[in-house]
């Protein structure tokens, strides 16, 4: 079975029906953001500095490790950071939510929750990136917002970019929605500060590796190495926009997995985790906040190491300090 999109890793006659349909997403998104820089369209500011990270293309880049990161790092560094994101998945009958370690994926979102408990930050999540954040500091004492995506959310203000690749499949065929997997023409890339490639990077842009951590047990909290199960044959569950990577960090410690992989952000039952053996299951960190109320001793998930160049942390620091300082705001 194909999976969505499998057209736009390169030209296709796929894609070629659907590029009519690209230049008109081409034009939408032009004309949202002259709309926003016109002022024709409401911009919120807020009165602490934003950092957005987010991505061009569909499908998972990195970009939520990336936040979990930065949020981790800044917090050692004195500031209070609270992180704003869609809640993609998640089915509230209302908007903000305010997000915590041990709110409903199912409500929330699975990445909303997956940040609160990793970080201990404040979190909310919203469609609407500005409500999000106006309910954040309203409830919150943070210094500092950072947006999980929201890359062509021109209704947020914000102080600082952070665009995140992939350095596998980069932009694919190089076509905007329907056609291709990008929502914004690649051109978009030199108005952002910093350009972050998970894996293969380019000059000017930063390299960011992910690495399998420690497994976690779902039910008893025990950690183990990745390597403790070299030569074992296990269940892989993943609801991943991009699973290969996951896929690959298992095969190459010797594991020999089983691959059971939904849909990104995947509503978990019961019975998609009825194996009828005694295999460990291992997920990530995404699929175990929606996997947990009904998990058993078989299931693990892997946390990831995010390696970020040294430098990188002190080139954001620097330029937030010096948006602060001259007090300038782009939409």
């Amino acid at each position: 079975m194909k999976s969505p999109g499998y057209f736009w890793k390169r030209w296709h006659p796929v894609a070629l029906l659907l590029f009519p349909f690209s230049i008109l997403m081409r034009l939408v998104v032009i004309s949202r953001r002259l709309a926003y820089k016109l002022r024709l369209l409401p911009v919120y500011h807020c009165p602490v500095p934003v950092i957005v990270i987010g991505n061009l293309t569909v499908g998972g880049t990195g970009k939520t490790p990336l936040v979990i990161w930065l949020c981790n790092h800044l917090r050692s560094l004195g500031y209070s950071p609270g992180v704003v994101l869609r809640g993609y998945g998640g089915k509230a009958t209302s908007w903000p939510q305010q997000v915590r370690a041990d709110s409903d994926p199912k409500v929330a979102g699975d990445e909303a929750v997956v940040i609160a408990e990793q970080t201990g930050c404040p979190v909310c999540a919203s469609p609407d990136r500005a409500d999000a954040a106006r309910a954040l500091l309203q409830h919150a004492a943070c210094d500092l917002v950072i947006s999980d995506d929201g890359l062509q959310h021109s209704a947020l203000a914000r102080d600082i970019e952070i665009a995140v690749i992939d350095g596998e499949r980069r932009f694919g065929n190089g076509m905007l929605l329907p056609a291709g997997p990008l929502r914004e023409g690649v051109r978009r890339l030199r108005h952002v500060d910093f350009v972050i490639v998970n894996g293969h990077c380019r000059d000017n842009e930063h390299c960011m590796r992910l690495e399998s951590g420690r497994l976690v047990n779902l039910v008893s909290g025990e950690t183990a190495p990745l390597g403790d199960f070299r030569g074992r044959r296990v269940h892989l569950v993943s609801g991943l926009g991009n699973p290969q990577r996951f896929i690959r960090m298992l095969r190459e410690a010797g594991l020999e997995a089983d691959l059971h992989l939904f849909p990104d952000h995947h509503d978990y039952s019961h019975g998609d985790l009825a194996f009828d053996d005694d295999m460990p299951v291992i997920m990530t960190a995404k699929d175990a906040v929606k996997v947990r109320p009904f998990a058993d001793r078989r299931c693990w998930y892997l946390g990831l190491e995010v390696k970020p160049p040294v430098d990188v942390i002190n080139q954001i620091v620097t330029a937030l300090k010096m948006k602060e300082n001259n007090g300038q705001k782009t939409a």
